[in-house]
């Protein structure tokens, strides 16, 4: 008892520290944010695909032929939403840091956006045969799309901090007179610290590049962005994010948001990925995306709790349970099982927190070789969370039934697993303490 106490003690400061700390929190936020964004997108491309393309959708038929000359309608907003999502991020992150600095409005987000803009290079190179080209004052592709992320989101933290600590050094601020409009004396303030800040991160970035002969672009994607979604695209790396979470909700934490800053970066990046790949016509490179973690490892809810509801209502006798299962099922349909989570309950269940555990490790596993051997197709459109099982497996491959026929198997295997702790909740008396 004494080590469960320290265990869960120990789990309870790392929430709180994931929690409080402000770059964490200024990602969570801004990422919530951006989610509108990917679905715009993703759901752009698929009405490209499956209704304005003459070979795989609608407009394959005679009569609706007409639709294919409205697919650069679906191409022009995939292409403002997905191929420029860290743009968004860092004027987002900008925003996000300026409030936990006391700086609110929208000018944060225009120093971090201006500060990531400085720390890259605006000369465009490509090989015509043999001659190699300069193009001068462009942003390629590779800065504004998903590949910048890491980078953006480093720069708009730093910038905004160097900002925001500028901003108090009085012999920096520049006063006006009181009969100048507020607007006027607000915007002179911010002028030695923006230059400054601005300044410095652009300078730093050009000795950097100078020093080591690479951009810090090359560098961050290099060194760390390509590495983490290395690790998370494989199999071990997505399920020991899974476990992680699984863990912290069983002691009463939203596990989701406590791997939120890790997840959502690398797992929104894959799916826009895939989606720019198959608008292009190329093989979709991820197989881990952000609809693969929900489609597979988290129908119902956390822990693949729709298994849970099923397999209650098959074999559980005690009303208790049935009745909050009854209660919690339209919910768990749209993957919202916070009334199950706590008022089953799972949260310290010794009995239910095995397969709590257990069931989203191993639908993972069969969503992913499903996946890699070719049975289920890659997801390329970002659905909506609380898109319910199967619909979201449909939707989010762009209509394959292979994906579908895995969320069955999924929900079939997850019932298996639930049925036998089930059935020992029944030898239990309502009463006791779980």
């Amino acid at each position: 008892m004494i080590l469960k106490e320290k265990v869960i003690g120990g789990l309870n400061r790392v929430a709180l520290a994931v929690n409080s700390n402000r770059y964490i929190s200024a990602i969570k936020d801004s990422f919530y944010s951006l989610i509108p964004i990917i679905i715009t997108g993703a759901f752009a491309t698929l009405f490209s695909s499956m209704v304005f393309d003459n070979v795989n959708g609608l407009a394959k038929i005679k009569a609706l032929g007409w639709l294919v000359q409205l697919k650069p309608i679906s191409d022009a907003i995939n292409y403002a939403t997905l191929s420029f999502f860290t743009i968004y991020a860092v004027f987002l992150i900008g925003i996000e840091m300026g409030k936990r600095n006391h700086i609110e409005g929208y000018f944060p987000g225009i120093i971090a956006l201006m500060s990531y803009i400085t720390v890259n290079p605006s000369v465009y190179q490509y090989l015509d045969g043999k001659k190699t080209l300069e193009i001068a004052n462009v942003f390629a592709k590779q800065y504004t799309d998903t590949k910048g992320l890491f980078l953006g989101m480093f720069i708009a933290i730093v910038s905004v901090e160097l900002y925001a600590w500028l901003s108090t050094r009085k012999s920096l601020i520049i006063t006006m007179p009181d009969s100048v409009p507020p607007n006027v004396s607000r915007s002179f303030s911010a002028l030695i610290p923006t230059m400054l800040s601005v300044g410095i991160i652009g300078t730093s970035a050009f000795l950097i590049q100078k020093m080591t002969g690479m951009y810090l672009y090359d560098i961050i994607y290099n060194l760390v962005q390509k590495p983490l979604q290395n690790v998370v695209q494989g199999l071990p790396g997505i399920l020991t994010l899974m476990l992680v979470a699984q863990i912290f909700w069983l002691i009463g934490i939203h596990g989701n948001q406590m791997i939120k800053p890790v997840r959502e970066p690398l797992l929104l990046a894959a799916i826009a990925a895939n989606t720019e790949a198959f608008n292009a016509g190329k093989a979709l490179p991820n197989i881990i995306t952000m609809p693969f973690w929900d489609m597979y490892m988290s129908m119902g809810g956390s822990g693949v709790t729709i298994g849970l509801m099923i397999a209650v209502l098959i074999a559980s006798k005690r009303e208790d349970t049935r009745s909050i299962v009854k209660l919690s099922f339209v919910p768990g349909l749209f993957n919202i099982n916070e009334p199950l989570i706590f008022g089953l309950p799972i949260v310290l269940n010794p009995i239910m927190g095995i397969p709590f555990i257990i069931t989203p490790l191993v639908t993972g596993t069969i969503g992913y070789f499903a996946t890699a051997w070719g049975f289920a197709a890659r997801a390329y459109v970002m659905v909506p969370w609380p898109t319910p099982p199967l619909i979201s497996g449909w939707l989010a491959t762009g209509g394959n039934w292979g994906a579908v026929a895995t969320q069955v198997i999924c929900i079939i295997v997850s019932i298996l697993i639930y049925l036998p702790f089930v059935q020992a909740m029944n030898r239990m008396n309502p009463k006791q303490d779980l």
